[in-house]
Formats: structure tokens, C-alpha cells, sequence
């Protein structure tokens, strides 16, 4: 499949970046123009890929793809807009895990999405959003935000300040059902819920604790005292668990993690993590492994 192929069937979604501010546009908003990407500057292809090691996936932080735009800085776990990896192309229904940072006053412009599970999560700053749906809230750090694509919706991003940037992880999810009733939610977390736990902060089931998608997923964050951990249980068989280092630095299931590395585990009923530094954050998103 070529590139052109690749984007219209949809793999890559159907939203387009868009810088707003005093910087021009940089991918069209229209869903079937493509663009000449290659102009952007991305990286095609990391020197570190992926490595294989029974029932495990390691991404290493700097084997990410980058793109930076100058208003967007993005590392991107998986294949999505010009880097494209066939090795790594997502992690069971997880399809997109992309580390932003947005200068001050910029952002992503209107642009629509469908058939998709979409979370956001805060790091740093305010994030304003605006929707089709007639939403307009700002999410931060303690935040997490969702929305269900569904038979579509617009949407815009933006840096709600002038000073400060903005840095989120934008989390891509293949929905169990197609064509649902588009929907939003947003929900402010309690830290204190996870220290030297993991809190869980999003599921299938609107009557659970987090936030809530249409898929058997459920993600947890977790913030360590060195030599802190947990053990981990997995909620449904056959689902997989992509975990990520926010901050620190872990043991996980005897794999020695660093900042912003991923691991992907499967075929196993749980594992344990341990913080091996101070404060380490660490994001658990348990997800089905068949598309």
C-alpha cells in the first residue's frame, strides 16, 4: 500500500493538523486533498525501532517519530501523518500515542474525526477545545478528556495562554461500535488517588470510576515514591497492556523503562511495576489485541 492509499483508507484518521495563531496552515482541513507531507520535515524512520522479546514490544523514547512544526513539537509512538513505521502501526485497538507541546497562543484549528475514540490528557498548561457539539471547556493537568467520534465531529485545539506551552498526550482508540451518537466528557482527577497506586481513569463503563469509551479498554496512572509499585491484573482475556513512562523511571515486568519509553505486554494475566526513581509517573492502557 502506498502512502496515498495508506491515508485514504483511513488508517491515519480523517483529522488534519492546522496551526492557528500567526503561523499559516500547515496540512489542508479537507479530508480527501491530500498535501505533499514530505515538505514538513518529519522523520521517516527511527535508527532504534522496535524490539521483539517473547509476549513484548519495547519502544525506546528516542526510536519516537518526531515532526515539529515550529508551533507543534510531536513524538509519535506509532505511525501517524507523514511518520510511517509498518512495524508500528498501532498496539492491538491502541492506534495513536502522540507526545504534543504547543507554543503559547497556537494550536489545532477546526478539523473532523470520525469513528474514533479520542483522549487527551493534560501534562502541562491550559488546553482549550471547541466542538461541533457545542462544547467549549479547558482541560489541565488532573484532567482527562474524551471523545467518541463516532458519525463525526469537528473540533479545534488551542494554547489558551500567551506565555506558558502546552504539553499533552493525545490517545488514539478503535471504537467496538461504528456510527454511534458523537459524545464528549471531561472529568478533573484526584492525585491523591494515585500516589504509590494506580488509579483508573477510564473503562467501559459509564458507572465506573474515570471517564468512559466505546471499547473492553481501561487505562490507570500511576505516580511512585522510588521502590513504590504495583501489581497489575488483567481485566479481560486477550487484552494487552501498553505501558508508558511519563516520568522516571520503572521496572516493569523485568524490562528497565526510562522516560517517555513504551512496553507493550500480552499473553499474561498481570505483572508488577516498581519505581526506580523519586516521583515517576507512569500511564497503563489495557486494550483488546484483535481489531
Amino acid at each position: 500500500m502506498n502512502r496515498k492509499d495508506f491515508l485514504r483508507k483511513g488508517f491515519l484518521g480523517t483529522g488534519m493538523l492546522v496551526a492557528t495563531g500567526s503561523v499559516a496552515n500547515v496540512l489542508k482541513n479537507e479530508i480527501d486533498e491530500l498535501v505533499p507531507l514530505d515538505i514538513i520535515g518529519f522523520n521517516h524512520l527511527p535508527n532504534e525501532t522496535t524490539k521483539i522479546m517473547n509476549n513484548t514490544v519495547l519502544h525506546r523514547a528516542e526510536s519516537r517519530g518526531h515532526a515539529n512544526h515550529g508551533w507543534l513539537n510531536s513524538y509519535h509512538s506509532f505511525s501517524f501523518a507523514n511518520y510511517y513505521n509498518p512495524e508500528r502501526m498501532h498496539f492491538g485497538v491502541l492506534r495513536v500515542l502522540n507526545d504534543d507541546t504547543v507554543d503559547a497562543g497556537m494550536g489545532f484549528g477546526t478539523h473532523p474525526h470520525d469513528n474514533m475514540e479520542i483522549i487527551s490528557i493534560p501534562l502541562e498548561g491550559d488546553l482549550e477545545h471547541k466542538d461541533s457539539m457545542g462544547n467549549a471547556t479547558v482541560i489541565k493537568n488532573g484532567d482527562i478528556q474524551v471523545m467518541s467520534a463516532g458519525t463525526g465531529i469537528r473540533h479545534s485545539e488551542y494554547n489558551k495562554n500567551k506565555n506558558q506551552l502546552v504539553k499533552f498526550l493525545q490517545i488514539w482508540v478503535f471504537p467496538n461500535k461504528r456510527n454511534v451518537t458523537p459524545r464528549y466528557d471531561q472529568l478533573t482527577l484526584r492525585a491523591e488517588d494515585r500516589q504509590n497506586k494506580l488509579q483508573q481513569i477510564l473503562s467501559p463503563d459509564p458507572n465506573d470510576a474515570g471517564v468512559w469509551i466505546h471499547q473492553d479498554a481501561w487505562f490507570h496512572l500511576g505516580t511512585f515514591e522510588k521502590g513504590k509499585g504495583a501489581d497489575y491484573q488483567i481485566r479481560k482475556a486477550g487484552n494487552g497492556v501498553y505501558a508508558f513512562v511519563i516520568k522516571g523511571e520503572f521496572e516493569l515486568a523485568g524490562q528497565q523503562l526510562k522516560q517517555r519509553d513504551g512496553l507493550g505486554i500480552w499473553d499474561t494475566e498481570g505483572f508488577e511495576l516498581e519505581a526506580k526513581t523519586p516521583g515517576a509517573e507512569i500511564l497503563l492502557m489495557e486494550v483488546p489485541m484483535q481489531l
